[in-house]
């Protein structure tokens, strides 16, 4: 936790490294309860990113030292995680309550002072405004099963809400380089071959970073409004639920295994419910517009920018326009998570409406 909480520092002096090289391989016997073990998880994550691209994204380090792999590697098993920093880590895991007025802050950051601490804390807020919408889902997959249309329409209300109140404190984020490209060694130019475990394989390993297609939130709710991702993207979110917390993963998949919400609405002839649906899947095509603008314009733009003046920091500018933090294509793989869900609206107002 010493070398944690002084990452920034560490990193940007260049002396993590020697640091984790002193370091003993720590037992993880002692850590019992879950929050003991996500931080473990939140903390050894944050070092080994730190580690890992101390010098930029051209000198990474290509094996992982033994007091940092063999511990995160146990922690990862009995969380059900991957051994590699996840969205469930620097984001659901990585708050603080900074004073009694309930001002949060994160628990661990990295370079980039303000714009890295906003980019966390406003993605976790989105979650939260995420949390009535989850909510709304589990109303309406109940009533559902039990034909209740009128609990249906307050679900899908409730939804709506919520997708429309993320988008708007998204508003509140202003997208910066950050190194959060570093957060891989899968998909990844810079360790073709993956990283090395040491004492736990003689083999490179390959694991995406985190990534915001790892919020089981907009998972659920595609599950619920039966909305299907191509084949290249939807393989890519399918991929995304192994670094989700299991229960997370397992409620995606509870969801997608429900009775047919579009067929329900189908069978009630109901307007006001149909109009109800319609608004939450435009809603979250909103949502996903907004995404696609803003990462064109806080860091495909800048990073191209950069790379062309030769300005980029220790490498930030290369490649961000072309791949994102889990791995994929970044604006490819926006637009057509984004255009997928126009065209189930398309059709359900020519068969529905």
């Amino acid at each position: 936790m010493e070398l944690a909480n002084d990452l920034p520092n560490l990193i940007e002096s260049r002396k993590l490294r020697d640091l984790v090289h002193k370091m003993p391989v720590l037992s993880t016997h002692l850590l019992n309860s879950p929050q003991e073990l996500r931080l473990a998880h939140l903390a050894l994550g944050f070092i080994t990113m730190g580690y890992v691209w101390q010098e930029g994204q051209h000198a990474p380090a290509k094996i992982l030292p033994r007091a940092l792999a063999v511990p995160y590697w146990v922690v990862s098993r009995r969380l059900g995680l991957p051994a590699v920093l996840t969205y469930a880590d620097s984001v659901l895991s990585n708050w603080k309550l900074r004073d009694p007025s309930k001002n949060m802050d994160l628990v661990i950051s990295l370079p980039g002072g303000g714009s890295c601490r906003g980019f966390f804390l406003v993605s976790l807020l989105v979650e939260m405004a995420a949390s009535s919408g989850i909510k709304g889902t589990l109303e309406v997959m109940h009533a559902v099963e039990n034909k209740d249309p009128a609990s249906v329409n307050r679900g899908l209300l409730d939804l709506t809400a919520s997708l429309k109140k993320m988008k708007e404190i998204f508003k509140l984020m202003k997208l910066t380089v950050c190194g959060l490209y570093y957060f891989r060694w899968r998909d990844n130019p810079m360790l073709p071959e993956g990283l090395v475990y040491e004492g736990v394989s003689n083999e490179p390993v390959l694991l995406s970073g985190g990534s915001a297609a790892q919020s089981t939130a907009i998972q659920c709710f595609d599950a619920l409004l039966g909305i299907q991702h191509d084949n290249e993207s939807g393989a890519f979110l399918t991929r995304m639920r192994d670094y989700m917390p299991p229960a997370h993963r397992q409620l995606i998949e509870t969801l997608s295994d429900c009775p047919s919400l579009r067929d329900f609405i189908l069978s009630c002839a109901n307007p006001d419910l149909k109009q109800a649906f319609n608004d939450c899947v435009l809603a979250l095509e909103d949502l996903r517009t907004y995404h696609v603008s803003a990462v064109t314009k806080y860091i495909v733009v800048p990073a191209n920018r950069a790379q062309e003046t030769g300005h980029s920091d220790r490498g930030a500018g290369d490649k961000l326009d072309a791949t994102g933090t889990g791995g994929s294509s970044l604006l490819v793989f926006l637009k057509s998570v984004r255009d997928t869900t126009p065209t189930l609206n398309d059709f359900l107002l020519h068969y529905v409406f």
